[in-house]
């Protein structure tokens, strides 16, 4: 049983112990760098979401039409690994959003390794064109700022080209992705240096290794939002560590000053909720630059909202050209519960600012799985909602309503 609810005390008080699907991230990154080590079979629990499931397919696939639906990481990872390939030939596209979601920087660096790529419909956009070939070792100048998956799917195919060199031309978004990548590299035997201004690899072939992929920190934030909101719930999520390669493990120290205290025993992680710690000089208001862990911004911002608590948080750029706006996605259904927030290009505010809450909130997903999750606690919170188009989950956490429902019954799905 991956879910078990056990009642505590006076019968109010729950602990539930989760498994977590493996790590979205985590996974991609080894599928792809263990294929190209020639050694697929020996990743160990990768993910089973409909985002691996669209790079297994992918990587299979040599010649002709691959969709990737609306799996953003497959469409980066894979437009670098065909263009590396020799004997590829596909056309490489995705669902409406994708068509919308840019790809010209990592494009551009394709080019200027030498890659043959052309545009199948708008330029700067899905569908690629991809003929596959041997490149040479590269150096590329590409921008650091507009995602980092841009920056991972280069250093992945850099030991297929005898090396290379990335040569950031803006200050890069979302490091702990890019070390994650260098860290999964480094386990199939390559030689990666990551500094402030460009990532190089050295020309070393991979070699054959297994990894084992570890539970999704992604997904352990939703389980830290419901302990911050629900004082009579533990979780108990075994599986994770603290010193994890996944940059979203800083939610334990966020959710720290949300009143939700982790504590660690034998390789399963025990949220218990805690009084939040105030601080003398602001007691009501938060602050925090999410530029390293935009996925977790959602899950925070609900909290947040949910503890009554004021806030602004920056470094969210990325998340305009995500599954979803998810800067206005937020201000909209948060909308839904009374929170009336504000947003920037790149930052969402709220001080304290409502309007009427609706009765039974019908929350739109936005196609996003984040924004499905996240709204789940608002949800819980609040009591009873309709949650739209809600098998969005499947992206990454199929399991989410299952073991939502085993712990909070009150979620009303279509």
């Amino acid at each position: 049983m991956d879910i078990r609810i056990e009642r505590v005390a006076d019968g109010r008080e729950r602990v539930a112990t989760v498994l977590l699907p493996a790590s979205k991230s985590l996974s991609a990154r080894a599928l792809l760098v263990a294929s190209m080590a020639g050694c697929p079979q020996l990743v160990d629990g990768a993910a089973d979401c409909d985002d691996t499931d669209a790079l297994r397919r992918g990587l299979a696939t040599s010649n002709g039409a691959v969709n990737v639906g609306a799996a953003g990481t497959a469409m980066r990872f894979l437009a670098a690994y065909y263009a590396a390939t020799p004997g590829t030939n596909v056309t490489l596209d995705g669902t409406a959003r994708m068509r919308q979601r840019p790809v010209a920087p990592l494009v551009d660096a394709l080019l200027q390794a030498g890659a043959d790529v052309t545009w199948g419909g708008e330029e700067g956009f899905p569908p690629l064109v991809i003929k596959g070939r041997r490149l040479q070792p590269f150096d590329v100048a590409m921008r650091g700022d507009v995602s980092s998956q841009f920056v991972s799917a280069m250093m992945m195919i850099a030991p297929l080209c005898g090396g290379g060199t990335i040569r950031l031309t803006t200050p890069l978004t979302s490091l702990p992705y890019v070390e994650m990548t260098a860290a999964v590299m480094e386990r199939y035997g390559a030689r990666v240096e990551v500094a402030s201004d460009r990532v190089t690899v050295a020309g070393d072939p991979y070699r054959a290794a297994a990894m084992a992929i570890e539970a999704d920190w992604s997904a352990a934030s939703y389980w830290y939002a419901l302990t911050a909101v629900v004082p009579t719930l533990t979780v108990r999520l075994p599986g994770l560590t603290t010193d994890s390669l996944q940059g979203d493990s800083r939610i334990a120290a966020i959710m720290r000053d949300l009143g939700v205290a982790t504590d660690i025993d034998g390789g399963v992680i025990t949220l218990r909720h805690r009084r939040p710690p105030l601080c003398c000089s602001c007691p009501h208001s938060f602050y925090a630059d999410l530029a390293d862990v935009p996925d977790l911004a959602q899950t925070i911002v609900v909290t947040l909202c949910l503890l009554e608590r004021a806030f602004r948080i920056t470094g969210l750029h990325t998340l305009r050209v995500k599954e979803t706006d998810r800067l206005e996605a937020l201000r909209t259904e948060l909308a839904r519960f009374g929170y009336l927030l504000r947003t920037t290009t790149d930052s969402i505010e709220w001080h304290g600012q409502r309007c009427p809450a609706e009765t039974l909130p019908r929350i739109d997903t936005h196609d996003d799985h984040r924004m499905a999750m996240a709204m789940a606690v608002a949800a819980v919170a609040h009591g009873p909602a309709v949650i739209e188009r809600a098998e969005v989950v499947t992206k990454s956490y199929p399991d989410f309503w299952r073991h939502l429902a085993e712990a909070f019954p009150n979620i009303i799905l279509p």
